[in-house]
């Protein structure tokens, strides 16, 4: 845009804004991060990342850095185990896998695909790395900045903002929410946010405690008065109880609120010694209609809030910022076709709204009462003696049955493609995500192909040919009921 300071401003530097920045300047585009924090926030969020989320990470080089933090996850969750076994209740950890309301009886074994797996790093570190991508990248975070207001004037968005200096102005092509889920961006914007209000209290923290082997076994329990879960990370500690929201959620929690919460629904003589982090959090259910009015976007929790029940925000977030980047890049650089910021909203929008309903369907399966144990063991019945209904839960927790309407009914056209070994038709052996870092799309084929300038081949020795946008989305293949030049056109 002519005259513009900057060509995005992303508001709030959290794990989907920093990864929406880094697929905006590998799309060429010069993308700036608001964050009020001076400091990334370490309070107890997410504890591990759905397999789509990491594969998006994958496919640009991050595998290795999620290799070590995972590993040194499960170091922390064995010595804790180690530590806690004298009353022989601390069984080994399990593999990663799902649960869906606190059945913890997803089989990955059962699943189609059971290399794509939920990984176990925690939202704190998984930041980190995403910010040591986006500084390698020469994305640019201004901490202790805030947005205060910004119009949007059909050109562009004015964006003011309040740091240390005060107020200033910044111009630019495109404002994008990703500051969670009481998006100042949204609200200012004017986006509708339906939903469901809060009927629960959930309280989460690190804590050292008196007698830590009383909440054995590890991990997550229903209860006569709630769920809780202590571990499996050391000092990890999440209590549930449905008696309706908090008076006051952004008050800060006490460790005497968190004990009491505790003692309640564990039923066991324990007290907290110390508090070392606390939230609160809520089964608050909304989402925006729209992720986009004019030249304002949203994503993550900006664009829709749920419980987390299943371990499910961080893939919904880090996948809407994977969709949204490359589209806004090509939109910015004015090569973009009709038409295809639309296609965010059109794709993204129905997965995160089964997310919310999977969510809402979840604490059902909750409730302290007769009926729902009752629901319960008939849901546990299913899924330890059906393995098609495993697939099916499991698929939908982790996300990888997500396939968008591309209008070919070709099976894996609309799929988010897996990473998997190539031989090139030079003799070498790559894997596919690494040649996809770049930001590129992607045409996997033993025939050469005249390409638009967006889009690298990869010459294999045989086998179908694939062509992949810079998401990871199949386009199309060589099933497909339309000819490359057609499935080319509404993407490049």
């Amino acid at each position: 845009m002519a005259g513009a300071n900057v060509d995005v401003v992303i508001a709030g530097a959290g794990p989907t804004g920093l990864l929406l920045a880094s697929e905006l300047v590998l799309g060429g585009v010069r993308a700036v991060v608001i964050e009020r924090r001076t400091e990334p926030d370490q309070a107890l969020k997410a504890g591990g990342i759905g397999p789509l989320a990491a594969e998006a990470l994958e496919r640009r080089g991050l595998r290795d850095a999620l290799d070590a933090e995972e590993a040194v996850a499960l170091q922390a969750v064995k010595d804790m185990a180690k530590s806690l076994d004298a009353a022989g209740k601390a069984a080994p950890p399990r593999p990663i896998a799902g649960n869906f309301g606190g059945l913890f009886l997803i089989d990955q074994a059962l699943q189609r695909e059971p290399e794509r797996r939920m990984r176990g790093v925690a939202q704190a570190p998984l930041e980190r790395i995403l910010a040591e991508h986006a500084r390698s990248l020469g994305v640019e975070v201004w901490r202790g900045e805030a947005v205060e207001s910004f119009e949007d004037t059909g050109a562009g968005v004015r964006v003011e903002l309040r740091g240390p200096a005060g107020l200033r102005e910044l111009d630019a092509a495109f404002l994008v929410g990703c500051d969670g889920a009481r998006s100042l961006v949204r609200k200012q914007a004017g986006f509708d946010f339906p939903g469901t209000e809060p009927t629960l209290t959930g309280r989460q923290g690190v804590v050292e405690l008196d007698h830590p082997e009383r909440l054995l076994p590890l991990g997550w329990r229903r209860t006569a008065t709630g769920m809780m879960a202590y571990g499996p990370r050391p000092g990890r500690l999440s209590v549930i109880e449905l008696d309706g929201p908090p008076a006051d959620r952004d008050a800060p929690l006490t460790a005497a609120e968190f004990e009491e919460s505790l003692r309640r629904v564990s039923g066991a003589d324990v007290r907290i010694t110390t508090l070392r982090s606390g939230t609160r959090w809520t089964d608050s259910t909304r989402q925006a209609s729209t992720y986009r009015r004019g030249r304002v976007l949203l994503a993550g929790d900006a664009a829709h809030i749920h419980s987390p029940f299943g371990g499910q925000g961080l893939n919904l977030g880090l996948v809407d910022a994977a969709n949204l980047g490359w589209k806004l890049a090509a939109t910015v650089r004015g090569d973009a076709p009709p038409g295809l910021l639309d296609t965010y909203t059109a794709e993204r929008h129905p997965v995160a709204a089964s997310v919310l309903d999977n969510t809402r369907a979840q604490l059902a399966l909750m409730r302290p009462d007769p009926q729902t144990t009752a629901l319960r063991q008939v849901m546990a019945d299913l899924l330890s003696h059906f393995p098609d209904v495993n697939r099916h839960f499991g698929e939908m927790l982790s996300g990888v049955a997500t396939r968008y309407d591309l209008g070919d009914d070709d099976p894996p056209v609309g799929t988010l493609a897996k990473d998997e070994p190539l031989t090139l038709a030079d003799g070498r052996r790559e894997r596919l995500y690494a040649l996809m870092t770049k930001g590129d799309g992607l045409l996997v084929s033993p025939a050469p192909h005249s390409l638009p300038k967006a889009v690298r081949q990869a010459r294999t020795v045989d086998g179908p040919s694939r062509l992949l946008r810079p998401d990871g989305c199949v386009a199309w293949t060589s099933a497909s009921s339309k000819p490359l030049e057609t499935a080319l056109a509404p993407w490049f």
